[in-house]
């Protein structure tokens, strides 16, 4: 097999986005007048779309930089099949494509790949399309996120 037929192989399907990520007790803060708006900490990342993931999950340092703290620890299965224990950090903005939600993240070890999983993806009410390698909103919510209630 060829290198381009290899990585080619290796890329299908991968979906990588820039998401803007917000530490959303800052934004509070700032709105209450505690800090000013230029001390909202914030960050842009490129991040993995992982449908197999359920969460959003950032490396240690990019929590840190976001002053983000563990507030539990859950267990955790990964593909590979490893069980382990994960720390958790709330309050995260994660924005994709002028969508956002709030919520909690999973902290792996610093330099390891950020995954935006099912959760946020539903939040943000985008759908993935993994032949053309992007996320594109549901035709029934072209504009704006659509959340269901059953």
């Amino acid at each position: 097999m060829e290198a381009t037929e290899e990585l080619k192989e290796t890329e299908i399907g991968r979906v990588m986005v820039k998401a803007k990520l917000t530490n959303y007790d800052d934004v509070v803060r700032s709105q209450a007048g505690v800090i000013a708006p230029d001390q909202i900490r914030s960050l842009e990342i490129d991040a993995l779309v992982n449908t197999g993931a359920t969460m959003l999950v950032l490396p240690h340092d990019v929590a840190q930089q976001l002053g983000l703290s563990i507030v539990r620890k859950v267990r955790v299965t990964y593909a590979d099949g490893r069980d382990e224990k994960c720390g958790i950090a709330r309050g995260i903005i994660v924005e994709v494509q002028g969508r956002e939600a709030e919520v909690e993240a999973l902290v792996q070890a610093a330099g390891t790949q950020a995954l935006i999983g099912q959760v946020p993806l539903e939040v943000m009410d985008w759908t993935v399309d993994l032949k053309s390698r992007t996320l594109n909103p549901r035709p029934e919510s072209p504009d704006a996120p659509l959340l269901e209630i059953y």
